[in-house]
């Protein structure tokens, strides 16, 4: 089926009706407030998770179907435009993200754990508790103490009664506080989207793998050819898959009679414990159909670029032991990266850096523009495709910028040390969104945090005092947990938006979103922990997380931890090869490796995707040998089957998981 472009679209269809941001605007809040209950109490497939969330494109099925049987069965027209369901989808995701890992999930821990895990053996009383300044976190004990217990009674309570019951006026300083940090970081995200969109979009011509089968699926609505799109016999032979494995594995559940199917295979007992293939000891092979989907709809250069550098990059670990060079983990020093384990994998802090200032470089002639315009040297582009005028958009992000750094200095913070972390934030937030959105990745994880960029370039005494308490709790609560980010959903909405009208009413829809889904996330979480309490809901890993980044800020603010040499030497070594791949990748066009595979080499979402992009890629590869692009326009509706199958079954387990104790997972949590 060929596709459609908002270029060559009738007018008709790029105009936006106001029914479509309302209605994503609704469905979003609907997601937040379901979002703690179903994730965390019943412990059911995960409405939201990664950059393809499941509840926002079942329900994006389901309304698919939906205005289409009523334009057919009334002979009307289309409640929603393919464009318009699409305005829906990415507004869902925008408020799926925040819902759950991307804010809500740690939020409330983030902010009380230095006061319910203080203990005389931690010391955090003694040490941390005098640089937390006032209306930073609650200061009330016995509301933190319900949170953690829940409030006396309440498992008899209603929704409404809990709500009123909460001792809001321990939180209301806290949350304004934060709330005012947040949203302006998210509004500076709106802003860089905003600037940035024409140079990725247009003069870059970057692809979205993850938004091809939502577009796909949106032109087929608006062009009537909805049927013939679901049944197209390669995306029910697609589709078939995912639906077979996961009701054997579902029912398996709940019938433990009925044999699995396995989709998980260790493949570490098969290598030695000692040699150059050491660092595979801990492999594992995981099969999701839909990860195979989006890892052939990306580009096979990027695909073949995630797969291989995971691998070179356990490979390297035995290089390095056969050469005699056995690196202490202590040589990390004090680290805040999810999974930075070993000195080796410290190569992202110069590899990300380099990229940034290679993607600066590619867009130098676009953001000289940009200035141009902002300090009115130029007038503005007659044919601007943004949101808005990219002049507001500049000086929105400099005023935004002034005040994080103004928020970090009044609160205790050197005013050097709040440059860095505010410029180490957004830096390490750009090339994720680069990375997750070029590259197709539904499920992705830093390895190194920002600050830790920072302590190996500057040294740990940069974050002395309050500075390393504000800067590891304010990236905790958006900067590091890039699973769910935001960022990418924003570049992905402008994407979808382009040449769409009225902009503005484009933009307000997503502003409005994200304001909404901020309240009603806070609020259903405050609802469930105060009904509950934290201790009997499982919250584990967020507790876990979060009481690390204390211990680790207590570790830079109580002792002279020193960073290894190692630490700077494979900065340094990232930094290099980062250059060399840049380089060839703009001169050389034959050259065959994508350099952001080598900014997921050491991802812990790499190690779950690595088989997918591997399997993807070589069916892409194999096609393309063997077909070409007839084959391939063909072919890629049995991939898209396999993604639409995979969400379509954990749709349904997700249903059935709301009426049930226990719930199949089919997409990784």
């Amino acid at each position: 089926m060929p596709e459609m472009s908002a270029y060559n679209q009738p007018s008709a269809l790029r105009s936006i009706r106001l029914r479509a941001p309302l209605l994503g605007l609704l469905l979003a809040a609907v997601i937040c407030l379901l979002t703690p209950f179903n994730n965390i109490y019943l412990r059911a497939t995960p409405l939201g998770g990664g950059h393809f969330p499941l509840a926002p494109f079942f329900i994006f099925l389901l309304l698919t179907v939906f205005v289409t049987l009523i334009s057919w069965a009334f002979k009307a027209k289309l409640l929603l435009k393919g464009p318009e369901l699409l305005v829906v989808w990415i507004e869902m995701v925008v408020g799926s993200g925040i819902a759950y890992t991307g804010f809500a999930r740690t939020f409330l821990i983030n902010l009380t754990a230095p006061v319910q895990f203080a203990t005389p053996g931690n010391r955090w009383e003694e040490v941390l508790h005098p640089l937390i300044p006032p209306a930073l976190t609650p200061t009330n004990r016995e509301a933190i103490e319900l949170l953690y217990n829940g409030l006396p009674g309440s498992r008899d309570m209603d929704v409404l009664t809990i709500a009123t019951t909460i001792p809001w006026s321990a939180w209301i300083q806290p949350l304004l506080l934060w709330g005012s940090f947040i949203l302006v970081s998210y509004l500076v995200m709106l802003f860089l989207v905003n600037i940035l969109s024409r140079q990725w979009i247009h003069n870059e011509r970057m692809n979205f793998p993850l938004l091809k089968v939502p577009e796909m699926i949106g032109n087929a609505v608006s062009e009537g050819k909805t049927a013939q799109f679901f049944l197209n016999r390669f995306l029910l032979t697609g589709i078939s898959i995912p639906v077979v494995l996961h009701l054997v594995n579902g029912l398996n559940l709940y019938y433990p009679s009925i044999p699995a199917i396995p989709t998980l295979f260790l493949a570490g007992p098969y290598f030695s414990e000692t040699g150059i293939l050491t660092g595979f000891q801990k492999l594992k092979i995981y099969l999701y159909p839909s990860f195979i989907g989006f890892a052939f709809l990306t580009s096979r250069q990027i695909s073949f670029s995630f797969w291989a550098f995971f691998l070179f990059g356990c490979l390297f670990y035995g290089i390095l032991g056969l050469m005699g060079y056995s690196i202490p983990g202590s040589e990390l020093g004090v680290t805040f990266g999810p999974t930075l384990a070993r000195p080796e994998e410290m190569q992202m802090i110069g590899a990300y850096g380099i990229f940034f200032l290679f993607l600066v470089w590619l867009a130098r002639l676009h953001l000289l523009d940009v200035c141009r315009q902002s300090f009115f040297l130029k007038s503005p582009s007659p044919d601007r495709s943004e949101w808005f005028d990219v002049r507001i958009s500049f000086w929105g992000a400099v005023c935004g910028f002034a005040f994080l750094i103004t928020w970090y200095v009044q609160l205790g913070m050197t005013i050097s040390t709040a440059f860095l972390v505010v410029g180490a934030f957004f830096m390490i937030m750009l090339v994720a969104t680069r990375i997750i959105c070029q590259g197709g990745l539904a499920y992705f994880t830093l390895t190194a945090a920002p600050t830790d960029g920072i302590i190996a370039l500057f040294g740990a005494k940069v974050f002395a005092g309050a500075s390393g308490l504000l800067a590891g709790m304010s990236q905790k609560v958006l900067f590091v947990d890039l699973r769910e980010s935001l960022m990418p959903s924003l570049l992905h909405g402008r994407h979808l938006h382009q040449n769409r009208h009225p902009a503005l009413l484009l933009f307000s829809g997503l502003a409005l979103t994200i304001v909404v889904s901020m309240t009603a996330s806070i609020l259903s979480m405050m609802i469930l922990c105060y009904k509950y309490g934290i201790r009997e809901l499982q919250l584990d890993w967020a507790t876990q997380t979060s009481t690390t980044v204390y211990e680790n800020i207590y570790r830079l603010v109580a002792t002279e931890t020193v960073t290894g040499s190692w630490v700077f030497i494979f900065a340094l070594i990232g930094a290099v090869l980062m250059l060399i791949m840049v380089t060839c990748y703009h001169r050389l066009y034959w050259w065959p490796i994508h350099p952001i595979g080598y900014l997921t080499a050491y991802s812990s979402a790499m190690r779950i995707l690595w088989v997918s992009f591997f399997i993807g890629w070589a069916c892409n590869a194999l096609c393309m040998r063997y077909g070409g692009v007839t084959l391939f326009r063909k072919l890629q509706f049995f991939f898209i089957g396999l993604i639409i199958g995979d969400f379509l079954m954990g749709g349904c387990w997700g249903i059935v998981g709301l009426f049930t104790d226990i719930s199949y997972q089919v997409l990784p949590d």
